[in-house]
């Protein structure tokens, strides 16, 4: 009896002591405070050579020989590719060809030109000389008025006595003479002036003639401009040679081959570059000339110092991402085209709340986090957080807590928001 008595009495306590636990959670809580935080951002990213050039032909020349391989180190402006010349050589002889031509009409537009300035020179002196003829015609006009009045005066004396007939015979002679030389003096002056007219059209003539030639000189020179410059792209088109210093990474045609496509492949290794594609949140930081961490797993241990050398000014709006250049020495040769790379972006420190990683709870089918905030009435209040990044076994927060917060960092589970706990005492 003693005995059941006992287990009964046991029993009822147990029973009691889980509806108690169940009304009223037990957790486990730690204050938070703000440090500094080093604010960097990670990514992965290839190793790219930081420029490649495809080594063509664009004449279609069949090729004589080929001066590299694959793996050989080339220098700006260095031969690689001889094609044949061929097309060269024509392209000579129909620049020689216009050389002369244009030669030749620079000979006949200076020839013109001199002839057209004789003329302009002939037309001045007409201009001089009609000039000349109209002021003495204008003055033999006006002797011939006064002789004319003088014979008048004479006439009008013998009528009255006062005169001879000898003077009027006198007058009139020297009256008809002057009007003589008078007309003849028009008609030579008409003559001057038809002749003047003759010679301005004479120019005229001539110098549009030189005007049509100076076009044609010019559009020869034009012409010649071309094909010199169509020559020059025959020329380095029958020698290719590298634009920038690097290494032969393909080679795709022999000897003899009439190439379709790219002959030759050079890259450019030192530096390297890394295309970053960098969240959006971050463009404002991101900035020219920057120094970037970066690593190579087939090289662990070690970190390169990376440059930001380009920005992309474009935001891709569906990975809300934008490209980040990053070019990486490359002096000993050890970095390969190809490599994968991790690279991280620092941006100074911040002062922010950092929690353990026990305290952060995921919401489930969602990429919502939270914590619970212990209150000074014993409830918890649910508040969701901003993480940042992660330290271990810790993680920074951004937005939703501040400095001295308590929070849960066991016994979430049966936690709601407003929930009355029990702090379990360490």
């Amino acid at each position: 009896m003693v005995a059941a008595l006992m287990a009964s009495c046991s029993g009822k306590d147990d029973k009691k002591g889980m509806q108690g636990g169940d009304e009223t959670p037990l957790v486990q809580v730690q204050s938070v405070f703000a440090e500094q935080v080093e604010e960097t951002s990670d990514y992965s990213a290839t190793v790219e050579a930081f420029k490649t050039n495809n080594i063509m032909s664009m004449t279609g020349n069949r090729i004589k020989s080929i001066l590299v391989d694959v793996g050989s180190r080339v220098s700006a402006g260095q031969a690689l590719v001889i094609l044949d010349n061929v097309t060269t050589v024509n392209q000579e002889s129909a620049v020689a060809g216009q050389h002369a031509s244009v030669a030749n009409q620079q000979a006949q537009v200076a020839g013109q030109t001199a002839q057209v300035e004789g003329q302009r020179a002939t037309v001045a002196n007409q201009d001089a000389a009609v000039a000349s003829q109209e002021a003495q015609l204008k003055s033999d006009e006006i002797n011939l008025a006064r002789q004319k009045k003088d014979l008048d005066r004479a006439k009008q004396l013998v009528k009255i006595g006062g005169g001879t007939q000898q003077t009027v015979d006198q007058l009139q002679a020297a009256y008809d003479s002057s009007l003589e030389a008078l007309k003849a003096r028009k008609r030579a002056l008409e003559a001057s002036k038809a002749s003047l007219r003759a010679s301005k059209a004479s120019l005229e003539a001539s110098h549009s003639s030189l005007e049509a030639s100076r076009t044609s000189l010019g559009a020869s020179r034009t012409s010649l401009g071309a094909s010199q410059r169509q020559m020059q792209n025959v020329r380095e088109n029958t020698v290719l040679t590298s634009p920038i210093s690097g290494v032969v990474s393909a080679r795709n045609y022999d000897a003899g081959d009439l190439p379709g496509g790219p002959i030759l492949t050079i890259q450019q290794l030192n530096p390297l570059k890394v295309i970053v594609n960098v969240n959006e949140e971050e463009f404002p930081k991101v900035k020219l000339g920057m120094p970037v961490k970066v690593t190579l797993d087939v090289l662990p241990g070690e970190t390169f110092t990376g440059t930001v050398h380009l920005i992309h000014p474009e935001i891709d709006q569906t990975t809300r991402t934008f490209k980040v250049e990053v070019t990486i020495g490359n002096g000993g040769g050890r970095i390969s085209a190809g490599m994968f790379a991790r690279v991280q972006f620092s941006y100074g420190s911040a002062n922010h709340i950092v929690v353990p990683d026990r305290a952060i709870v995921k919401m489930q089918g969602s990429g919502i986090r939270y914590v619970y905030v212990l209150e000074p009435n014993g409830t918890v209040r649910y508040v969701e957080v901003k993480l940042g990044k992660r330290l271990t076994d810790r993680y920074e927060v951004l937005s939703g807590l501040s400095n001295g917060d308590k929070v849960v960092t066991a016994g979430q589970s049966r936690l709601t928001d407003g929930k009355q706990v029990k702090v379990q005492q360490k």
